[in-house]
């Protein structure tokens, strides 16, 4: 199949009400027959021109704003959105950003749709259909189908907005799970309507993530991450019409989508600069071992794949699993990621040489990255719902060698394991409870937690740390780092710590409805920390919000708090916000990997929002990053 062609003449830029000029690149090159490549070389040509336009609009005074029918002309189609008086917010849901990704689609970069001057208008009144998905590698877990034409997106728009800063949310779920339908309605009235929203969905699974040498010769590696490239494009070429500022776009996403801002801050080596965003949210950012396309082991899950889809298990298979039947696809991609180790997808992002061009800690060195500042957090124990059952340390090794760590060596495990020391067996009658995370204070992280204790809770943090808390340091260093060349702080650390603060835990606190352990006071300055990054670049809050209304009984709320003055990340001063709360009433929480925790609850829940060091933090979870980043060529990530 031929390179496919990104025309930016497809989404014309609507200011004011009036077209602008459409543009046709068609001189990009890339190499022969490599369609990924060449789809990026084309988004980046039409995304530099269509900034160009957009300069050239504001020189002329025209406005990003909303035309007062709700009606948007994106070119290749007419979308008509709604109002709701309840939450005062305008929404459209459903809007396709890309051509369906079927049949000869499969695989390939996603295609814009063509010029419609005649499209009808369609009412944007309910979210798209959710793409083929499947749960985590873990027992009984259900077949979830779901429609390969999913590549949808929706806005949030406060009325009458113009010119409003802009945050796109990119979902979680492991680059296998998840869907774009996050209702941003409470973040954006906890902002005080301060900025607009929008939420995308991407291939998932086989769909979005298969990966070979054919595949890269007959495709496109990394097909999810492509869509939500275009997406961000799409973003910066028509969001002007729902009143969002292209040039004050703030891309976000936690675990799998805080791993996709990871990835967009280091793709193309960090010569992106602010081209598809100004600065980005990343939540516990989701880093794995990250291959090349054409190693063993995502070849080795391409071949699976094609076996449970009926093609050969062997030689040239792609263009017989593209012949197949979305059902067939579908269990095909559930089969292979059930058949990976506990907790892990079958798929996920590789070193593709198109957009992604370096392992992230290679380029984290270079400090060099896309997007001038980053907010990034962590939860306090992310570990629980991906790690298998373990009792003993042989337990422990085992599944460090087989399912973690595969590549490190025994004397490489053996450092992971020095450098988390428990000699404990798992006792599951307890103790069970969270650290405060203080030097001093006896048990840490690797060795206790509401979840587990023993050799279960080692594991828990090792995967915790390297996985997620360890990833969001290295991040927020390289942009600490880039910042030092610009002369700016460019960093900010945060770690959710409310009880129980497993994976995934902290979502419902920023977008809602916040749970039983998330009062209304946290939620909302959970909620400016976001929002003022959005619109300000800095996440600082007032010592008031910090402090929460309800610890005002002595006049707290008014007292300095370090979260108003938020320091900003540097390798020399690792400092973060530990947002979590105190007092309340405890009471039993379902956990997601089943029994129950401890979580606490009104009435008597306070903020303890507080500035900590991550050098000694939790027994020095700084120093055990470290240890990971030696080991980073070896994982590799």
């Amino acid at each position: 199949m031929a390179p496919l062609r990104w025309i930016t003449g497809l989404l014309p830029l609507l200011l004011a009400g009036s077209l602008v000029s459409c543009t046709r690149i068609t001189d990009a090159t890339t190499p022969d027959g490599d369609s990924a490549s060449q789809f990026v070389a084309d988004l980046i040509a039409n995304v530099s021109q269509a900034e160009q336009e957009q300069q050239a609009q504001k020189k002329r005074l025209l406005s990003c704003a909303q035309d007062d029918s709700l009606v948007v002309n994106l070119g290749y189609a007419k979308y008509r959105g709604y109002h709701n008086a309840s939450t005062g917010l305008n929404y459209w849901k459903g809007i396709r950003y890309a051509a369906s990704p079927t049949g000869e689609l499969r695989w390939q970069p996603p295609q814009v749709l063509p010029l419609r001057l005649d499209a009808p208008i369609t009412d944007a009144t309910e979210f798209g259909p959710i793409c083929p998905q499947s749960m985590p590698a873990v027992p009984n877990a259900p077949f979830l189908p779901g429609n390969e034409d999913c590549l949808f997106l929706n806005v949030f728009a406060p009325p009458n907005a113009s010119k409003l800063p802009v945050l796109v949310y990119i979902h979680e779920g492991g680059y296998g799970l998840g869907d774009g339908t996050h209702d941003m309605t409470e973040i954006i009235n906890a902002n005080e309507k301060g900025f607009v929203a929008v939420t995308l969905q991407y291939r998932l699974g086989a769909f979005g993530w298969l990966s070979s040498r054919e595949v890269k010769k007959k495709g496109a590696v990394n097909a999810g991450m492509l869509d939500q490239v275009l997406a961000l494009a799409w973003v910066k070429l028509n969001i002007c019409q729902f009143g969002g500022d292209p040039s004050q776009v703030t891309i976000s996403g936690e675990s799998a989508g805080g791993g996709s801002v990871m990835y967009h801050s280091i793709a193309l080596k960090g010569n992106l600069g602010n081209l598809l965003y100004k600065q980005g949210i990343a939540a516990s950012p989701y880093l794995l071992a990250q291959p090349r396309y054409d190693a063993a082991l995502p070849t080795s899950r391409y071949y699976a794949f094609s076996q449970a889809a009926g093609c050969p298990s062997t030689g040239d298979v792609f263009d017989c699993i593209v012949s197949k039947d979305t059902d067939t696809l579908q269990q095909a991609s559930f089969a292979v990621t059930q058949q990976s180790p506990y907790g892990y997808w079958g798929f996920w992002p590789v070193t593709d040489d198109a957009y992604v061009l370096n392992r992230p800690t290679q380029q984290f060195a270079a400090n060099k990255t896309n997007g001038q500042a980053l907010l990034v957090g962590h939860n306090a124990n992310e570990g629980p719902l991906f790690v298998p059952p373990l009792t003993t340390e042989a337990d422990l090794i085992n599944w460090l060698q087989t399912s973690q760590f595969p590549n490190l060596t025994p004397a490489e495990i053996n450092t992971i394991l020095a450098a988390n020391p428990n000699t404990a067996p798992t006792n599951p009658s307890g103790p069970h409870h969270e650290t405060d995370g203080l030097p001093g204070s006896g048990l840490t992280a690797v060795e206790v937690s509401a979840a587990a204790n023993g050799q279960q809770q080692r594991g828990n943090n090792i995967y915790a740390e390297a996985t997620f808390a360890c990833p969001a340091y290295w991040l927020a260093s390289a942009y600490a780092a880039a910042a030092d060349d610009k002369g700016s702080p460019a960093a900010w650390v945060y770690q959710y710590s409310v009880p129980m603060a497993w994976h995934g835990a902290d979502v419902a606190a920023y977008f809602g409805p916040a749970t039983p352990n998330q009062s209304d006071e946290f939620a909302l300055a959970f909620r400016r920390i976001w929002g003022n990054f959005v619109r300000t670049g800095n996440p600082s809050i007032s010592a008031a919000l910090a402090n929460g209304a309800g610890n005002d009984d002595n006049g707290s709320s008014v007292l300095p708090h370090p979260a108003a003055d938020w320091p900003a990340w540097t390798e020399a001063a690792p400092v973060f916000v530990n947002l979590n709360t105190t007092g309340g009433v405890p009471f039993e929480m379902a956990a997601p990997w089943g029994g129950t925790v401890t979580g606490f609850a009104e009435p008597g829940l306070g903020n303890a929002i507080t500035l900590a060091s991550a050098t000694e933090w939790e027994g020095g979870r700084k120093g055990r990053c470290d240890v990971y980043k030696g080991l980073a060529d070896s994982v590799p990530f």
